[in-house]
């Protein structure tokens, strides 16, 4: 997928940009795609600070698209039993800094899927526009360790190679762990 969204961008370099975000954004709405090729074939495409940059802008963009399309779709099912996890309806029902505190630090975490969190808050009380400070700033931290462990992977530095194989290590890990839970 990384290599198609690479030629596509090199294609039509002069619309890569806007191609790039609004990849982003589709994958934001979707939810459950993983960006991290997308980020890939911005590095290897604009380098890493400008790709870096545009997957930034893409990510923050799909994030505002997606609350607001979230929100206009879904408000509704806030009051469904689904979300009666107690740490789901804190989120549902926080407003101001609590609501901003919550969204900043679950964009932190980078095993919270980005897409809950978008979703939660959409049907929430959260106003768009805290959310997309928070949501933005959460995003950095994040984005910039990806894109720094993305291009050291890409670039087989040494550095790359502890990556890849901490990430291999972890997989076999969750891998043999679910062929031994049954």
């Amino acid at each position: 997928m990384e290599q198609q969204m690479i030629a596509l961008l090199r294609t039509y370099e002069p619309f890569a940009f806007v191609i790039s975000i609004a990849t982003n954004v589709i994958i934001s709405i979707l939810g459950v795609v993983p960006s991290v090729f997308l980020t890939a074939a911005n590095l290897a495409v604009f380098g890493f600070w400008k790709g870096t940059f545009v997957s930034f802008v893409g990510e923050a963009a799909g994030a505002i698209v997606s609350f607001v399309l979230y929100r206009k779709g879904f408000r509704q099912l806030s009051e469904t039993k689904w979300f009666s996890y107690p740490k789901v309806r804190r989120l549902l029902a926080a407003e101001g800094i609590e609501a901003f505190s919550l969204v900043l630090s679950l964009r932190l975490l980078p095993f919270v899927p980005s897409g809950m969190v978008t979703f939660v808050a959409a049907i929430g009380r959260m106003s768009l526009l805290l959310f997309t400070a928070a949501s933005s700033l959460g995003k950095l931290p994040a984005l910039l360790l990806e894109a720094y462990s993305v291009y050291q992977v890409m670039n087989w530095t040494w550095q790359g190679k502890v990556i890849f194989t901490f990430v291999a290590l972890g997989i076999f890990i969750v891998v043999v762990r679910r062929m031994f839970a049954r």
